[in-house]
């Protein structure tokens, strides 16, 4: 625990102007990120007597061992620069939003050259249009069954597409008529392109055009007694009209908003949102919360504006439009209302209303959404009761078998894998406050004394550990060099840091990515494998690690010099954590030793060919498609190909042949 006064900054240092502060562990590790109207006056409020403080921002600033901070032109700068430093580092006493589930959406991928209409989950990519977030897959699947008949776009895999192509011959989509069949030539991709921005159109509100240019068209067949065509227009119209209805009218004046509620405690809080376009939901979706940080309702709204609306900075055009509404409904005013507003306008490209429903519709609409929040957070209490007891007391329990000095935070674990001693392939899993850190996973590859592999598991544990400290030790030194540079330079303005505690809003950040050492090293194995690791780290001079392995069979617990075993209760919860991060380290070594394993059976014969480098290598299998067909294709053929000479085809050929 840091004592604040021992790295306050001096009041004179910090300017009063609106900016950005970040609050860094002893290992660089940001550990809070916040923005200030005046930076000197909200600073100030952290480095008051601890007593005064409020308990989680006295963990806080005991935490933290040094203060930096960024100065930018207004208040709705720091609002996107706080936005895009909590996404970076992801602090972890800044509030965190969690999906209460994984929600798809239908995405249209428009950066594609022919595009797909498909089910999509996780991470937003960019060139691809979404719409939703639907609270079931087949509610998307069903939607789409029914708009193939009016928009039939291409739904299929890019394997199955390529195939097609190949074969001259469409998928069964293409011969129900359920895709216009772009594969083949049936349709351009230009046309399928206009087909596929038509659907967005419809998908994004605009539906009312649609049905009167088919009702016009099919009122023109039934004229020229083409009865068979207007019939199929009007099951087409019909189609459309169900799949309109298929979101409820919410709001009679077409109205495009967002309408949120929150509802929680001191602890947590559930929030949910409806998203209604045209009057209609189009989607919901929600969000946990867990108050690691003292905090308002309106700062909270505030951070949610923020995590809903922060990625439309990366989209511009109809997708910004259709991703910030015109008004966005919240259940309380976040206190710097003014500049969010600002901040949405921007993001919109037109004026975004931020407000509390008062009365009628869009108030009664708010009610549902907040019985919805209220209903996830009973089912949120429900399934996690106890969930952050158990963990502080498996936590605890591994603290008190191990005799650790304070309970293990940060648990790394190292697993080995391989067949028969070929690819082998380490692994490295992290877990903080006993939950899995996956962007914190790391994975080697054992290379052995002599370039070959290690003689067994000991041999390869020695190497991982080794190597991972190390880089521990360099990063942590490089990190050291650059603070004692900069101390005694008076501020290193090439690396963006400038005298006092600022740096620049666009200083390089360096991944330090094993900077941080664990509370404590869980090997799977037992006094064999705590050995080899005992020893890297003593020849490392690693003494402030705690060591301990978990042997398979009987689920004993090793430390290093120990004769016996820990035995913990079967039924420990300390045990069962312990057990989940071995099989964790273990399912992590088993897939990066597969990938390995893959890659290496199915080296291509092109490999050896001189000159053939990947790039030409790709662009020869794309041509003919196969292995198979080039093998078939003659030297004039292969030489035809985009980047091939005749002296690289008659090597290919050669290679082929032998």
């Amino acid at each position: 625990m840091a004592d604040p006064a021992t790295y306050r900054p001096k009041a004179g240092e910090i300017p009063t102007s609106p900016g950005v502060y970040r609050f860094r562990d002893e290992h660089g590790r940001v550990v809070y990120v916040g923005k200030a109207k005046n930076l000197r006056q909200r600073l100030a409020n952290y480095f008051q007597d601890v007593a005064n403080l409020h308990e989680r921002t006295r963990r806080m600033v005991t935490t933290a061992a040094s203060v930096e901070w960024t100065v930018v032109g207004t208040e709705v700068e720091a609002l996107a620069l706080e936005f895009t430093w909590i996404q970076q580092y992801d602090p972890r006493f800044n509030v965190k939003y969690r999906d209460d589930k994984s929600y798809p959406y239908l995405a249209v991928t428009l950066g594609e050259e022919v595009p797909r209409a498909q089910v999509m989950r996780g991470a937003k990519r960019k060139g691809t249009r979404y719409f939703g977030p639907y609270g079931h897959a087949w509610a998307i699947r069903e939607t789409l069954d029914l708009l193939l008949r009016v928009f039939p776009i291409r739904t299929c895999s890019a394997g199955v597409y390529k195939r097609a192509g190949q074969s001259g011959r469409p998928c069964l989509l293409g011969y129900i008529d359920k895709c216009s069949a772009p594969c083949v030539g049936r349709i351009s991709v230009d046309d399928h392109r206009a087909l596929v921005l038509d659907f967005c159109d419809f998908m994004a509100g605009d539906t009312a055009k649609f049905e009167r240019r088919l009702t016009k068209r099919m009122q023109e067949a039934a004229a020229e007694m083409e009865y068979e065509q207007a019939a199929r227009l009007r099951d087409d119209i019909e189609a459309l009209r169900r799949a309109t209805e298929k979101n409820a009218v919410v709001l009679g004046d077409a109205t495009d908003a967002d309408v949120f509620a929150l509802v929680g405690d001191e602890l947590e809080a559930a929030v949910q949102v409806f998203h209604v376009r045209g009057g209609r939901i189009r989607g919901q979706r929600g969000w946990i919360v867990e108050k690691v940080e003292d905090i308002t309702d309106g700062e909270l709204v505030e951070h949610l504006l923020q995590q809903v609306y922060g990625a439309a900075d990366e989209v511009d055009g109809e997708e910004a439009r259709d991703a910030v509404p015109r008004e966005v409904l919240v259940p309380v005013l976040p206190p710097d209302l003014e500049q969010v507003g600002t901040w949405l306008s921007g993001l919109r490209g037109a004026r975004v209303d931020v407000r509390v429903p008062q009365r009628g519709d869009k108030k009664e609409l708010a009610a549902t959404v907040r019985k919805n929040a209220e209903h996830a957070l009973m089912v949120h209490r429900t399934r996690r009761a106890g969930d952050l007891t158990t963990r502080s007391q498996a936590l605890a329990e591994i603290q008190e078998a191990l005799d650790l000095d304070s309970a293990p935070l940060r648990i790394e674990c190292y697993d080995i894998s391989h067949t028969q001693g070929t690819y082998q392939s380490a692994s490295m899993v992290v877990f903080e406050d006993g939950l899995a850190r996956k962007s914190e996973y790391r994975s080697f590859s054992i290379r052995g004394s002599d370039g070959d592999g290690a003689r067994d598991d000991t041999e390869a544990m020695h190497e991982v550990i080794t190597r991972r400290f190390k880089r521990y030790l360099a990063d942590r030194l490089r990190s050291n060099d650059v603070e004692m540079a900069a101390e005694l330079s008076g501020g290193d303005p090439t690396g963006g840091r400038l005298p006092g505690g600022e740096v620049a809003a666009d200083a390089p950040e360096e991944k330090a990515r094993f900077a941080y050492p664990p509370s404590l090293v869980v090997v799977d194995g037992g006094p064999p494998q705590v050995a080899a690791a005992k020893r890297a780290l003593d020849e490392l001079g690693i003494t402030d690690v705690a060591l301990c392995g978990l042997a398979k069979r009987l689920e004993e617990v090793w430390v290093p010099g120990e004769d016996y075993p820990v035995i913990l209760q079967r039924s420990s919860e300390g045990l069962y954590l312990l057990q989940r991060v071995r099989d964790e380290a273990h399912r992590f070594a088993i897939t990066q030793h597969r990938r390995r394993r893959s890659k290496g059976m199915t080296a291509s014969v092109l490999d050896d060919v001189p000159g053939l480098g990947p790039a030409r290598k790709k662009v020869l299998l794309t041509h003919f498609g196969s292995l198979k067909r080039l093998k078939a294709a003659s030297v004039e053929e292969i030489a035809s190909v985009r980047g091939m000479g005749d002296k690289t085809a008659e090597a290919v050929v050669a290679a082929l042949k032998a």
